[in-house]
Order: structure tokens, then C-alpha cells, then sequence
């Protein structure tokens, strides 16, 4: 009988873009490792209503800052499904400050989880994948604006870019340990826009797209889609941004 497929979403307890992703992945008959730092009960309920539509699913918390705590997530989620075909890193944070006022310690905060999060988890889940004949499949998540960054997160553009850096470099390790992992990444555009975003902010934000909308989680958990079915790619970054990256809007 063939092994039922695992995945593992970090940032998938709190509702946003993971939970959807982890959604999205259940309903293709994947089990589900939801993982959270701090959102115990969120990720509870998302287990919940995952078990509830039919899914396998169990909650996993590390601080993926820590490497110790990364490592012991995997061997969990390894000890209970037995496998992991599937990472997707959505777990982030990012918060504006003016350029005047950021610290070494704003810096840091965002390279923790951002950078250094995605990193351990791609080395140690992606070396569980390299013992597994069949490999495995990541995705992570960076950021279009890493190409054309406007003002106000100089401390979060550049962990976003260590995200497609390590997406390639990670998809050449790992490949050459076992040639079925890969390694690819999603450059979202505005797919989640904070509910206190002012509306002149919103608009602007839709205006700079060519699609002249606002996306959604779900198209970002379909480009996850798309990465697992197609065994072909690897070290690929993809932007999923309504033509924003492309687009210079007076």
C-alpha cells in the first residue's frame, strides 16, 4: 500500500496564507504537520477543521530560530507520520519602520525568522528528504518586492532576499545528495493585505498590479501546487504578484 503523503506547512497554525496552503494540500490527500510558534490555539483549531473535512492532521510548535527547536520539530513530525514529502515555509514576520530608525536588533529580528528559519528548516527537513527514495519537494516563500523594494522595510527586504539565495543553493545540495528533492520558491505580490491598511495604501497597492486586484491566499497555494506536481523544476523562483514586479506605475 502506498505511503500517505506528508506535509509539513510552518506558519500554517495562525490564519493566514499557511493555513490556506495547508487547506489546499489536504484536500490533495496530503497529512498535514502544522506547525506554530506561538499560536496555540489557532493551530488547534486548524487541525481541527482539518480532521473535520476529512484530513489527517496533527500540530508541531518550534521556534524556528532555534536550531535545537527545528530539529526536534522534524523528529516529531518524522515519529508521527513516519515521512515528509512536502515542506512549505509560509512562517514570516515583517514590520516598517522608517530607514532613521532601524536598529542592528530590527535587522536581526527579521534575518531570525525570515532567513535563518527558512534555512534550518530547508537543511534538516531537506535532508530527511535526501533518505527517502522517493526525495521530496520545498517551497518556500520570499518576496517580489526583493527586486524592487519600496520604503519603509529595509530590515525585512533583504532576509526576504536570502530566501531566493538559499532556494538555490539548497535546490543544489540537496539534488546532489538525491536527485529527486527540489527546491523552488513563490514571490507573492499583495495576496493578504493587513485589515488596518489604510485604503489609499490598498488602492495604491492594487493600482501598481496589472490585474488591478488584489490576490488571494488561494493563488498562492495553487503556485504550491503547481511546484509539487511538476517534477521538472527546480531552483526556480517564481513571482506571483498580478504583474507587479514587471510594472513601473508612475
Amino acid at each position: 500500500m502506498q505511503p500517505k503523503r506528508v506535509a509539513l506547512v510552518t506558519g500554517s497554525g495562525a490564519k493566514r496564507v499557511g493555513s490556506v496552503v495547508a487547506g489546499a494540500l489536504a484536500r490533495r490527500g496530503y497529512a498535514i504537520a502544522v506547525h506554530y510558534r506561538t499560536s496555540a490555539a489557532e493551530a488547534s483549531d486548524t487541525v481541527a477543521a482539518l480532521r473535520s473535512a476529512g484530513g489527517e492532521a496533527a500540530a508541531f510548535p518550534a521556534d524556528l530560530t532555534d536550531e535545537r527547536a527545528v530539529r526536534a520539530m522534524v523528529r516529531d513530525v518524522l515519529g508521527h507520520f513516519g515521512r515528509i514529502d512536502a515542506l512549505v515555509n509560509c512562517a514570516a514576520v515583517w514590520k516598517p519602520k522608517p530607514l532613521e530608525e532601524v536598529t542592528a536588533a530590527d535587522v536581526r529580528f527579521h534575518f531570525d525568522t525570515n532567513a535563518l528559519g527558512t534555512f534550518l528548516t530547508c537543511q534538516q527537513v531537506g535532508l530527511a528528504m535526501a533518505q527517502q527514495p522517493e526525495g521530496g519537494a520545498i517551497v518556500n516563500i520570499g518576496d517580489w518586492a526583493e527586486v524592487r523594494p519600496y520604503p519603509g522595510y529595509a530590515a525585512y527586504f533583504p532576509s526576504k532576499g536570502a530566501v531566493t539565495a538559499t532556494t538555490r543553493c539548497l535546490a543544489v545540495e540537496l539534488a546532489l545528495r538525491n536527485p529527486r528533492v527540489r527546491v523552488n520558491a513563490i514571490l507573492p505580490g499583495p495576496v493578504m493585505l493587513p485589515p488596518d491598511l489604510p485604503e489609499a495604501e490598498k488602492q495604491q497597492a492594487i493600482n501598481a498590479t496589472l490585474v488591478k486586484r488584489e490576490g488571494s491566499p488561494s493563488n498562492i497555494a495553487q503556485a504550491v501546487l503547481s511546484f509539487l506536481d511538476n517534477d521538472f523544476v527546480t531552483g526556480a523562483c517564481l513571482p506571483v504578484d498580478g504583474g507587479r514586479t514587471v510594472y513601473a506605475p508612475e
